[in-house]
């Protein structure tokens, strides 16, 4: 229970429950605001922190969930639960936007005065803040611990900052100017900005459901590889990533001389397993197949001395992301730097 792990699930159940807790008691405040002022506006704020206590209570279950080791039903994990999760979410936030161009429209075309509008504002202002801090927190978690659902909790809260933000300087200017039809203008304008916010976490839910290519995780790896690499290993191809959760699954295609055996092949295989799991602790899965070198890779080929060398070395490809992640090309020059001058 002393496990890296284990450390980051306590880290993650920690910042959900408080999340939950607090984000209960700032929802009564706000809807205490608005039995006070009988806001549009304040009621928009209102109905978003109801999302949010739903998407925080669905979020332990998921956090909780994500955490089960790999069984014979779920090989591969339970992480992309967290997705799930997210889309969720995302999906709840655009279920409120809709709820609150509702409630805020009459406003709109029918306006009405606000009372004790100045002791709702100071409210509105103490639940800000205190949210700010909260998703600030729960965003931090979440990287640290590679917690989508924390991620996007804590991205869903710092919108409802947002929106009270908004909410503040519309009443306001409702305050000091009279126009009470600036408090559904305010709430529509609320309603746009978490609609926005609710589409961009199902995209993001979609795109890891359907293990979109994650650029930025493909040139890490890349980068690790050209930092580690050996003569003997003569060139990768075939090198695909994807998240579940705040795992790692990786798979490339490794080829090595031919005339290795197989366990020298066993033995750089575990090397380069020990390499991702200096950086990535015990969260990556790597699978890596071993393909035995042809006569064409000879020119690119950096092991030496080989007794199987038919040309000498003119060209060793970059192992940058569109080399690695490439198939396998064993008719062609590579584009990249030369080592050696042809005709040397």
């Amino acid at each position: 229970m002393n496990s890296p792990e284990a450390a980051d699930l306590k880290i993650r159940l920690v910042a959900i429950t408080t999340s939950l807790v607090v984000g209960a008691a700032l929802m009564a405040l706000k809807f205490y605001a608005y039995w006070l002022t009988d806001s549009a506006a304040i009621l928009s704020d209102a109905l978003e922190s109801i999302i949010n206590v739903v998407a925080s209570a669905f979020a332990v279950g998921s956090i909780i969930f994500a955490a089960r080791r790999p069984d014979a039903s779920h090989p591969y994990g339970h992480g992309k639960i967290e997705y799930f999760s997210a889309g969720f979410e995302g999906a709840l936030i655009i279920l409120a936007a809709m709820g609150i161009f509702k409630q805020a429209w009459p406003q709109v075309l029918h306006p009405h005065a606000l009372p004790h509008l100045g002791g709702g504002l100071l409210l509105v202002l103490a639940a800000c803040l205190v949210n700010l801090f909260l998703g600030v927190g729960l965003i931090l978690a979440g990287k640290r611990t590679q917690s989508l659902t924390l991620i996007a909790d804590g991205k869903h809260v710092l919108t409802d900052v947002y929106t009270s933000g908004g909410v503040l300087l519309g009443l306001g200017a409702v305050l000091f100017t009279g126009w009470y039809w600036l408090d559904g203008a305010v709430a529509c304008l609320v309603a746009v900005n978490i609609l926005v916010t609710g589409a961009r976490l199902v995209r993001q839910s979609f795109a890891g459901l359907m293990d979109t290519s994650d650029p930025e995780l493909l040139a890490q790896l890349s980068a690790i590889l050209a930092e580690h690499r050996k003569g003997v290993w003569i060139d990768i191809h075939r090198l695909r990533a994807r998240r579940a959760g705040n795992r790692l699954l990786l798979d490339f295609h490794l080829i090595l001389p031919r005339d290795f055996t197989l366990a020298e092949s066993h033995r750089e295989v575990k090397e380069l397993e020990k390499i991702f799991a200096a950086h990535f602790g015990d969260r990556a899965d790597v699978l890596i197949h071993v393909d035995p070198c042809a006569e064409p890779e000879c020119p690119v080929c950096g092991h030496d001395p080989c007794r199987l060398r038919q040309e000498d070395t003119r060209q060793q490809r970059l192992w940058q992301q569109e080399v690695l992640t490439s198939e396998r090309q064993e008719h062609q020059a590579p584009p990249e730097r030369s080592d050696k001058k042809e005709g040397e």
